[in-house]
């Protein structure tokens, strides 16, 4: 199951309290207040790493809480500290503080962290001691860890995504130019989750394409999947706008590509200037290749023309998506 939402409710450990104590031993007889200080409470530890790829875990989890420290001891000896509980999340997890939907840390790449601080120890009563204030009894309480209700949105990170109308057939291209194996059948919202699949160039080319599911007229606005899942875009470079060249309810693809793109445009319009390779799909039906034609002197603009079924047209898709992916990281270097 993917789930790339959750609420959770998160609590550090506390810390241990400090002791009174004094030391009484075979000559030392007067040896002065001993009392230790208490252990650190635990801390909570989100982070980012490829060993998980959705948030089922915390949306069943709801509750972390971390081991308190414990109290000190006699001796000068203090309590042991609680032990960290490591947290993993994907990458391109966000983490948001609830309510108010502040943005707490951005964990986009393997390694970044964010920490729930637990509570510090308490002083044991050594530290009260003075030359006039020989056997002291106080001590301090050891303090409460950070306690937060987080929320976790996840936005897949991916080179290149896969946006269109539903049955537009973009999980099969994702099939035939990949690996990956989402769900495909002729009915729409077949994809229900977003896929990844990493295409393959040679010489150690590789882009990985994000699969979404489809997008209707209102998506911005939560209509169908809506911006549900039009948040998985905006972690992706470069997109690829499919469309079906001959739509089988005879509506008009030039029509069709103008309702996403507007879409993209009242959702972001960061997002609508991101570069993108418009593809014309289902040239295996009759009439599409007449539409293509028509498409590429209406919009102006390049437009691939491929048949995800039978293949044509996908190497040089492929080529292309390649090319231009490889040459934006070249130019945006570590920024990418």
């Amino acid at each position: 199951m993917f789930i790339d939402e959750c609420e959770i409710h998160v609590k550090a450990g506390r810390g241990g309290d400090g002791s009174v104590a004094f030391l009484r031993e075979k000559y030392r007889p007067w040896g002065g207040p001993a009392g230790g200080d208490g252990g650190k409470g635990g801390d909570i530890t989100f982070e980012a790493g490829y060993q998980v790829d959705t948030l089922l875990y915390l949306y069943r989890k709801k509750h972390i809480q971390a081991p308190k420290g414990l109290q000190g001891s006699n001796k000068n000896c203090s309590g042991r500290s609680g032990k960290n509980v490591f947290v993993p999340v994907p990458c391109g997890t966000i983490i948001f503080e609830q309510p108010g939907g502040t943005q707490l840390a951005d964990l986009a790449q393997p390694g970044d962290r964010f920490v729930v601080l637990g509570g510090r120890g308490g002083r044991g009563n050594q530290h009260f001691a003075t030359s006039t204030h020989q056997t002291p009894r106080e001590f301090e309480r050891g303090q409460d860890g950070e306690e937060r209700e987080l929320r976790l949105e996840l936005k897949l990170i991916a080179d290149a995504g896969l946006i269109g109308l539903p049955n537009a057939g973009k999980s099969t291209l994702l099939s035939r130019i990949s690996a990956a194996r989402p769900k495909i059948a002729p009915y729409p919202f077949t994809t229900r989750e977003p896929h990844l699949g990493i295409v393959s160039a040679g010489d150690y080319t590789q882009v990985v394409v994000a699969d979404l599911p489809g997008l209707i007229e209102g998506a911005h606005a939560g209509v169908g999947l809506g911006d549900e899942f039009l948040r998985h875009v905006e972690r992706t470079a470069f997109l690829i706008h499919l469309v079906d060249a001959a739509p089988p309810d005879g509506s008009d693809p030039v029509e069709n590509f103008k309702k996403i793109e507007n879409e993209l445009k009242l959702y972001s319009a960061a997002l609508h200037e991101r570069p993108r390779l418009i593809v014309a799909n289902k040239l295996d039906v009759d009439g599409a290749s007449a539409n293509l034609q028509r498409m590429k002197k209406k919009l102006k603009c390049e437009i691939f023309g491929i048949s995800a079924m039978t293949g044509v047209g996908l190497k040089e898709l492929v080529g292309a998506l390649v090319t231009r992916v490889s040459n934006k990281k070249s130019i945006a270097g570590s920024a990418w």
